[in-house]
This record gives structure tokens, sequence and C-alpha cells, in this order.
């Protein structure tokens, strides 16, 4: 049986140790972090901020990890998403996949990000130096 931990979290998102079965000799990590950029006319990028529509982003980490945990085998997945604030070098979205042996985790682990890229209800701004942009990203269309 898996252990599936998924969470909103406020802010950025810090990795955690995880108690790791002792079947299982492998834990993939992605740690998606906000990077510095320039923009023309903004100036240098301060911060990412995400938004959501929570009841539904929290239901479908879960869906996401409790397929991922079928399909994989997995002995743990913690699958978290940012809210609010994420400045630069810190982390938005964090997953941390253990299975028994590596392939299965770096493909779970790749499945997950992809999947919450293009499913997750998930707006982000961008703040820069001299404004704010709106990223495109979630479309209900994807998640039909």
């Amino acid at each position: 049986m898996s252990s599936i931990i998924t969470a909103i979290h406020d802010g950025a998102v810090p990795i955690l140790p995880l108690d790791v079965p002792t079947g299982c000799g492998a834990e993939c990590i992605f740690a998606g972090r906000t990077r510095g950029e320039n923009h023309p006319q903004h100036g240098a990028l301060l911060q990412l901020e995400y938004e959501m529509y929570e009841p539904m982003a929290a239901k479908l980490l879960r869906d996401m990890a409790d397929d991922a945990a079928a399909r994989w085998d997995c002995g743990v997945i913690r699958l978290v998403h940012a809210k609010g604030p994420v400045p630069l070098g810190e982390a938005s979205v964090v997953i941390q996949v253990v299975t028994p042996h590596r392939a299965a985790s770096f493909e779970a682990c790749r499945h997950l990000i992809e999947r919450l890229k293009h499913e997750l209800p998930v707006w982000k701004h961008e703040v820069w130096e001299r404004g704010r942009t709106f990223v495109e990203g979630w479309n209900v269309n994807t998640a039909m």
C-alpha cells in the first residue's frame, strides 16, 4: 500500500525527508523553482504568484497521485503545489516519488509533472520590477 501526501502549500514548497519503506530503493525528486529572468519592458523578475481553485486543485492532486501510485507500484508519493508568492530560487512544486527501482521512480515523477502542468487549475502571475504579467497556463479545455 502506498503512502500518498498531497497538499496546497502557502508560499514556497520545501523538499522533506520521507519515511521510505524498506522494500524501496529509489527516490526521484522534482522541484520546479522560480528562475531569474529579465523582461525588456518590465525589468527583472522578483517573484511568481500562484492562485487556484483550491478544492478542485486538491482533489486533482490526490487523483494524480493515486493513479501514479497504482501504475508504478510506488511506496510513497508526495505531490505539493504552492499558492501565493514564490521568490527566486524557491520551489513552486515538489514531487517526490519512492519506488522499489529507479526506472519506475523516474517514470512516475515525469508523468506527474506533465499531468500537473496540463491539468491543475493554477494561474501564475509574474511580478517584475516594473509591473505584473499573467502567464497563460491551465485551460478548462485541457481538463476535459
